[in-house]
């Protein structure tokens, strides 16, 4: 397992854009992808799932990988997070 935590800085936060892009990204990779937040977790390649954790600006959230291409999942993922603009 591997994981990093990053900070919402998204004006919008996660709403419905750019938590799709955020699905498709994670949905390339084969490892398993969990969104965590405030103890809570959700498949990170279901858009249903990060739409219910209503991720708002300034929010802390920890992106978790499981599998064979982990490091680079993840690692790919906070760069999305941390490059997303309204």
């Amino acid at each position: 397992m591997y994981q990093k935590s990053v900070t919402v800085k998204n004006a919008s936060g996660l709403h419905a854009r750019p938590a799709s892009r955020f699905v498709t990204e994670a949905s390339a990779f084969a490892s398993r992808i969990t969104l965590v937040k405030d103890g809570g977790e959700v498949d990170a390649k279901s858009i249903l799932g990060i739409m219910s954790m209503a991720i708002t600006q300034g929010t802390d959230i920890t992106i978790r990988g499981e599998g064979p291409d982990e490091v680079v999942a993840v690692d790919r993922l906070v760069e999305l997070i941390e490059g997303l603009e309204d």
